[in-house]
């Protein structure tokens, strides 16, 4: 656990997010190991099913990884108010709603895969194998959600060191099964799939394994978890309108698929492997939203809104220096980044030209999404919600349509940056009314 309302706040911030960006690394390594050993292993046709797949997983899983946001955020600021008999009984009722949850998306997912593929015009030559990667996925959920559960509590506790333990042992099982699925038995996407599972499954375990040896005040009691309504629904109340937002955002994920799609396999795969690295390039972004969200919760609940104004204007300053720094290494170094994943020449053009549009405005996406993740510490999730929908369905999904009928696939790539920019927008106007100061559940008071 760590207190992050005494000490400097930049140190804090960093330390903080330090472990959670290489956690994210590690998180990201199996959907790229996966993408690069069938991407050359098996062929683009099997990296474009895995990366058509992924919309899907996305929008039956974002709503229950939504809520399980607003327990996190609750979870710091309880911390944060040194409430501790709430704070047992928040991460009780988390376990319980995700155990739940994970079992509802396996069943709806296995059921439903092959219908929701067909209706995202996924390309034929791919559409047997996505389904064989999605079935295998959804199947062992429980294990994806069991590791999600236990990371959101330690990092609302302000631990975000023992996470990246948990997934570096994961990552590394995944990337050995990989290997010994797909080139030594020859499973094919199957493999790929099976390799995932199994290792989400043994870093649930570690999670386990450590809640119960180490911390007797988390340790994970199944004859003695308590459902809290009280605290459920508040959690809903917070963490509902960032699920809705995340199903949202899938959906317009499914409508970009369904464009990219309708350009054939080249432009599926070429876009998969681009987005794979633009994944990455993103990370310390995502990171440091992650970080300021939690330093913010914890001294909102203690009423240090001080600490909050300074740890916003430094991580931003972190952010979007890193965002240029990035985005100036993948213009120039893009095309053998793209190269790593397939070596057929037009599917190299294709996600070359998607990263070249998009990474010259991460500045402008760091911005947003640290001011975002000081509101969402203060519990203040709605208007992020409406902001996103907003960008995403009003700006991004027609633009992609219209760009997309008079130049291409570009005009799809295009349409990114045009959406952060308007979001960035919007976020900075709401943002200065400080309305999101009032949405601490430990009732901080504005005007402090």
């Amino acid at each position: 656990m760590k207190d992050l309302t005494n000490g400097n706040e930049a140190s804090l911030i960093v330390r903080f997010a330090i472990p959670m960006l290489l956690g994210n690394v590690f998180q990201q390594l199996y959907n790229t190991v996966d993408s690069v050993i069938v991407g050359n292993v098996v062929g683009k046709e099997a990296l474009a099913a895995v990366g058509a797949s992924f919309p899907i997983l996305f929008l039956l899983i974002s709503l229950i990884l939504g809520v399980t946001m607003g327990a996190t955020i609750l979870i710091s600021q309880y911390f944060g108010a040194k409430d501790y008999e709430k704070l047992r009984r928040t991460i009780d009722t988390t376990y319980v709603f995700l155990f739940i949850g994970s079992i509802v998306i396996s069943v709806l997912g296995i059921l439903f895969s092959g219908t929701i593929l067909r209706a995202m015009n996924t390309p034929a030559d791919i559409i047997g194998q996505a389904q064989t990667y999605l079935n295998i996925i959804f199947g062992g959920m429980v294990m994806l959600f069991g590791y999600n559960a236990i990371s959101a509590i330690l990092r609302g506790l302000g631990d975000s060191k023992t996470p990246l333990y948990f997934i570096i042992i994961a990552t590394l099982l995944n990337i050995v099964l990989d290997l010994i699925f797909v080139i030594v038995f020859s499973w094919g996407i199957a493999g790929v799939a099976w390799a995932t599972v199994i290792s989400q499954g043994v870093s649930f375990l570690f999670g386990v394994l450590y809640l119960n040896k180490n911390h007797d005040f988390l340790k994970i009691r199944l004859n003695s978890l308590k459902f809290d309504r009280d605290i459920f629904v508040r959690s809903l109340r917070i963490g509902l309108p960032t699920g809705v937002q995340q199903m949202l955002f899938s959906f317009g994920m499914m409508a970009l698929q369904f464009l990219v799609n309708g350009f054939g396999t080249d432009t599926v795969a070429g876009f998969i492997a681009a987005t794979r690295v633009d994944s990455f390039a993103t990370m310390p972004i995502f990171s440091f939203g992650a970080a300021i969200s939690a330093f913010a919760g914890q001294n909102l609940g203690a009423g240090k809104m001080d600490r909050v104004s300074k740890g916003h204007r430094i991580t931003i300053f972190i952010s979007v220096t890193l965002a240029l720094v990035t985005a100036f290494l993948i213009f120039f170094f893009g095309n053998s980044l793209i190269r790593l994943f397939n070596s057929d020449a037009e599917v190299i053009r294709i996600g070359t030209e998607y990263l070249k549009t998009v990474s010259a405005f991460y500045a402008v996406v760091a911005w947003m999404f640290i001011t975002t993740g000081v509101m969402r510490g203060a519990g203040d999730t709605f208007v992020p919600m409406i902001i996103s929908i907003l960008s995403l369905w009003l700006i991004r999904i027609p633009l992609a349509a219209i760009f997309s009928m008079f130049f291409g696939a570009n005009g799809i790539w295009w349409s990114i940056p045009v959406a952060w920019s308007s979001g960035l927008l919007m976020t900075l106007l709401y943002y200065r009314t400080g309305k999101w100061k009032s949405k601490v559940a430990t009732g901080f008071e504005p005007g402090k």
